[in-house]
């Protein structure tokens, strides 16, 4: 049985609300396989069209296509985006990005702190819509001038989320003149923040690229520990092969004690009907302890033409 630990900013009178967002956004697993929308504003059109991507991604809806099949995922995205489409997608559970910036000019000198919408305002459209809104999500950049406004805009976004029994998700990233973005150390200082802001989970970079995945995870464990009761889930980077990209996820679950993943260009730069498979193979090693050579197995299998759900889908 799922042990969830209740931060004592959560008051008593939400413990119930904040197990089942909990629930919710975990898949009931305490692990988090989260679907990353908020990229159509962070990468605007680079990562939804063009050479090697399908044509699929050009429309928006395919997020929540791929969110709705993904069988435990939660689609992290931002309230308008939710309020455009939710209403065809109501079985999928989300997470409203309060804030955001896109890829455009120079990154210290922009100003993301400001939330586009509120706390209060992520309440009222959840009591309104009816949606599964299982939390919130903020990005924090760490080493930039605007460091101290995002940190105090996430600590009061948290501690208002948990007060209403919603979850919280931080974006924690290094970022800014001679910071090594991908350094380990760095990495574990900023699970550390997101620790010290009450953070339930933290989004975080990972060093990818390397052959050697087992000494990686295990130098990786720093940032686990770092994040003490808050728990990780590794960024998924540039498109990868399938068998690297499982390998590396089983890695950093089994040997980092990370938590999850998530997944933005892995996912939505492929078919619905790849995507559907590759996140089923995701929720096999995420959500059920499975090895990366048998979600391998869960990736391959092809979906019956006409079925609305393949048989390794039924894993959830």
């Amino acid at each position: 049985m799922l042990e969830i630990k209740i931060p004592l900013s959560v008051p008593r009178r939400r413990y119930s609300e904040y197990r089942h967002n909990y629930r919710i956004l975990t898949n009931g697993s305490g692990r988090l396989l989260l679907v990353a929308g908020d990229q159509k504003v962070e990468h605007l059109n680079d990562d939804f069209y063009g050479r090697n991507i399908n044509p699929e991604d050009k429309h928006p809806e395919h997020l929540f296509k791929i969110a709705a099949a993904a069988h435990g995922g939660v689609l992290a995205t931002h309230l308008g985006f939710i309020a455009r489409y939710g209403a065809n997608y109501r079985s999928v559970p989300y997470l409203v990005k309060l804030n955001g910036k896109t890829n455009l000019g120079a990154n210290e000198e922009k100003n993301s702190s400001r939330l586009w919408w509120t706390v209060a305002d992520v309440v009222k459209f959840k009591q309104d819509s009816g949606l599964k809104i299982a939390g919130i999500g903020y990005t924090l950049y760490l080493g930039g001038k605007y460091e101290a406004e995002m940190a105090a805009e996430a600590a009061k976004a948290i501690y208002e989320a948990h007060q209403a029994g919603l979850t919280a998700v931080l974006w924690v990233y290094p970022r800014g003149r001679n910071i090594k973005e991908e350094d380990i150390h760095t990495i574990a200082g900023g699970a550390g923040i997101a620790a010290s802001l009450d953070a339930d989970f933290a989004k975080v970079k990972y060093p990818y690229g390397t052959k050697d995945f087992k000494k990686n995870a295990e130098r990786f464990q720093e940032v686990s520990a770092a994040a003490g009761r808050t728990k990780i889930i590794c960024v998924g980077g540039e498109k990868r092969p399938i068998k690297e990209l499982l390998e590396t996820l089983e890695a950093q679950i089994k040997i980092s004690g990370t938590n999850g993943l998530a997944m933005g260009r892995n996912l939505h730069q492929r078919s619905l009907e790849e995507a559907e498979r590759l996140s089923a193979a995701l929720g096999a090693i995420i959500f059920h302890d499975k090895s990366a050579k048998e979600a391998a197995a869960i990736y391959a299998r092809r979906q019956k033409t006409g079925a609305s759900h393949s048989k390794f889908l039924g894993l959830f």
